[in-house]
Order: C-alpha cells, then structure tokens, then sequence
C-alpha cells in the first residue's frame, strides 16, 4: 500500500526520500541548521530538488558544511568553488556563503547558539499550519519576514522573505505538510 504524501514530491525517489525523512522535521542542531540555510540560499530561484540533486556535492565541496572553516575561506578557495560543476556556481551566491558562515558564528556567540536565535521566533514550538493541498502553503509569511529582516540586519545575505519561509518548512519551524499526508501528524 502506497503511502499519501505531499503532492510536491510525488514521482521523483529523491524528493520523496527527503520528504519522508527530513522535510518539517523540527531542527535544533546548529550544524544541520546551517546546512539548510546554505542550501537554501543557494536554492534561491532554482528549484529545491536541483539542489537535492547536488547536495552531496555541496558537502564535499564546502567541507562537510562546516562554518568555522567556511568563515575563513580565502579567495583562492572562491576561485576553486566557481570552477566546481558539481555545484551551483554563482560567485554571489558563493560569497554569500562565506559571509553568512561569519554571520552565523557572531549570532552563536551572542544567543549561545543558531537554534535558540532563530526558535526564538516560534517560541521553540513548531507552527503547525492546516493545508488541504500544498498549493495554499504560502511562499512568505510576516514571521519570515520579520526573520529576513533580522537576519538580513545581521549581515546575512540571500535570506530574502521567501527563502526563510522555505528554510522554516524543512527545518520543522513550521508544519506545511498537508493535512492528509502521512507525515503531517508525525513531525
């Protein structure tokens, strides 16, 4: 019997994975926090499963996504991740990455960690929304607004609204899986 998933991810064995595994899991770890902010600013006017589908890369690539070593990459290590094809090789994009590791650090030192900083927004507590299909899930909300801005004050870069909202749905922050989806009542 075939499980009733979220109509997003339906057909494609990657998608579906990363759905039933990962997607709208609450995330606390500093860790696995920045690898999905990283990816999803890389995300950003791409679609997610091209990104999925370069994830591995990713890692290797930006050392297992490690900030404190990402904060101190040097141009030279820019230059060798603009020629990586494995990638998404948008020199801003790449940039970004560095700075928002530098970002991510100073918020650490000043909250204790990334995840009390940002559960700080949802009171710790996922936001758990109720959407008959996928498609009424908004792209942008005032809460990931408000976290844009923020983050945007404190120097991070490609964290516009809608990359937020996408950031807070896989990382757990908020429940969009729609209401007849098997995972809907497990995360």
């Amino acid at each position: 019997m075939s499980k009733n998933r979220c109509g997003w991810c339906v057909g494609d064995p990657l998608y579906e994975a990363y759905h039933d595994e990962e997607w709208g899991v609450p995330v606390f770890d500093d860790d696995k926090l920045f690898e999905f902010l990283i990816l999803e600013t890389f995300q950003a006017g791409l679609s997610w499963i091209t990104i999925l589908r370069k994830r591995e890369n990713f890692r290797k690539a930006l050392d297992n996504f490690d900030y404190k070593k990402i904060a101190n990459y040097q141009v030279s290590k820019e230059e060798e991740l603009l020629q990586n094809a494995g990638i998404i090789r948008n020199k801003l994009k790449i940039k970004a990455t560095i700075s928002n590791a530098q970002a991510f650090m100073k918020i650490q030192k000043e909250f204790g960690s990334f995840s009390k900083y940002i559960w700080n927004f949802v009171d710790g507590e996922p936001i758990k929304n109720s959407f008959e299909s996928f498609k009424d899930s908004p792209n942008n909300t005032e809460l990931s607004d408000s976290i844009s801005k923020d983050l945007k004050k404190r120097g991070f870069k490609f964290v516009g609204s809608t990359v937020i909202y996408a950031q807070m749905q896989a990382t757990g922050m908020v429940n969009d899986h729609e209401m007849s989806c098997f995972r809907y009542h497990e995360v």
